[in-house]
């Protein structure tokens, strides 16, 4: 699974963290809760351990504003508060589950296997949508409003992580290693080139963008009038 640890502690953090990758596990961390809500909304995670005291922004608020956004990804929440209250206040703030420090690492683990076994999907996802926008992954067809959209291989590939990625700001740099199986910039404009030339196949014609630009950071896929820049 591909995890992401947000623990402040050093010696805590490096306790889970070599303990997942000897498990067989990819691991993320982040030593703050602000960097580890940018990790949970810019990369697509199985689980998430996430410390429940943290600097920049606490655990609970960062807990919030992912259920707030829509992620739905299975969170354990690590905390030294062991009270019934503060146990409820964090599974009410949208927790899955809830581990007292300090704990066995081999408790983690089977927390984590209990969690991964609740989520499991029920089939693997065909079809993709945001808005009137719609992808089959099987038939490899785009449609908007009803009306088919032919695409490159490529703008394939870019629109299918796009939408995978609905709501959320991809930047340059996933779009380099996801898309392009680039793992350093080219510095060409070629992201630019395919997004301008999607961009003109999905939203031409309707009135309602769905591929908005945003200004310093990368894209944003989103039928919402909320979305930043064009």
């Amino acid at each position: 699974m591909h995890l992401l640890v947000v623990e402040d502690d050093r010696d805590t953090r490096e306790f889970i963290q070599n303990g997942l990758l000897q498990a067989g596990h990819t691991v993320d961390v982040a030593a703050d809760g602000r960097s580890g809500l940018l990790l949970a909304t810019t990369e697509q995670f199985d689980l998430v351990v996430l410390d429940r005291m943290l600097p920049q922004v606490d655990g609970l608020t960062v807990l919030r504003t992912l259920r707030a956004s829509g992620n739905r990804v299975p969170v354990l929440l690590l905390s030294a508060l062991g009270e019934v209250d503060q146990r409820v206040s964090g599974l009410r703030a949208g927790a899955d589950d809830y581990l007292v420090k300090p704990f066995a690492f081999s408790e983690l683990e089977a927390r984590i296997e209990a969690l991964a076994r609740r989520s499991v999907p029920e089939g693997p996802v065909t079809v993709l949508k945001v808005g009137d926008l719609e992808m089959d992954l099987m038939a490899r067809v785009v449609k908007r409003g009803g009306n088919e959209i032919e695409l490159q291989p490529r703008e394939f590939r870019l629109l299918e992580f796009l939408m995978r990625h609905a709501g959320q700001v991809v930047t340059r740099t996933m779009l380099l290693e996801h898309v392009w199986d680039y793992h350093f910039d080219p510095q060409t404009n070629v992201i630019d080139v395919h997004v301008s030339r999607l961009r003109a196949k999905i939203d031409r014609g309707f009135e309602q963008p769905l591929l908005h630009t945003v200004r310093g950071a990368g894209y944003r896929l989103a039928a919402d009038a909320g979305a930043h820049g064009r």
